[in-house]
């Protein structure tokens, strides 16, 4: 039974994914082009952000879910990541900005709605084939997103978060943000895998 709801859950999720990511690429683009800017701009644009790196991460993760038998240490670093998307989205980032139409549905979409996805679907699979040595696993997405944000600064002059922003915050309060994402990832693949085990036993 539970197998059964897990599939139906990937199916949904990558649908809504694929589509919530297609839907924010054409918004972007659309938005880079008003502004001048060529279609590669745009894509170069829509790549800059962790939550479009983690959105492809978890649609690439439940379309496995429906295809192929389980990948649990894949679904672990999405489910990790994606709950950190809307966490760090809610807490941080949501009153920012004020998006409408369209660009509300995507923002919904992704930083909402796919988290939520990503963790029922997760807690549907079968637990107990984690080890404490997966943890640092998780690091490798957010800590490798750092680092390309931080490159890609350096080239072109933008960074995706107010965070990141070197010529803003400092290299110094960079370094500090960049180890307190590193931790807030780390406690929270630490909570997952406990739950991982906890979730065995039933």
């Amino acid at each position: 039974m539970r197998s059964r709801a897990a599939l139906l859950v990937a199916a949904c999720g990558a649908v809504l994914g694929w589509a919530a990511l297609a839907l924010q690429l054409v918004l972007t683009l659309s938005a880079i082009n008003a502004q001048g800017g060529t279609a590669l701009d745009g894509v170069w644009r829509y790549l800059g952000y962790f939550t479009i790196i983690a959105n492809l991460f978890a649609a690439l993760v439940l379309s496995l879910g429906v295809f192929r038998p389980r990948a649990p240490r894949l679904e672990f670093a999405a489910v990790t990541a994606m709950i950190l998307v809307g966490v760090v989205y809610s807490l941080l980032l949501r009153e920012t900005w004020n998006p409408q139409g369209w660009q509300k549905i995507a923002d919904v979409a992704l930083h909402d709605i796919m988290p939520l996805v990503m963790a029922a679907f997760w807690l549907l699979r079968p637990h107990g084939q984690l080890r404490w040595k997966d943890v640092p696993l998780t690091l490798v997405l957010p800590l490798g997103y750092l680092t390309y944000g931080l490159a890609r600064g350096a080239v072109d002059g933008w960074y995706a978060y107010a965070f990141l922003d070197v010529a803003k915050a400092g290299a110094g309060r960079v370094v500090v943000n960049g180890a307190m994402i590193g931790l807030a990832f780390l406690l929270m693949a630490l909570l997952m895998a406990a739950l991982d085990r906890l979730l065995a036993r039933f």
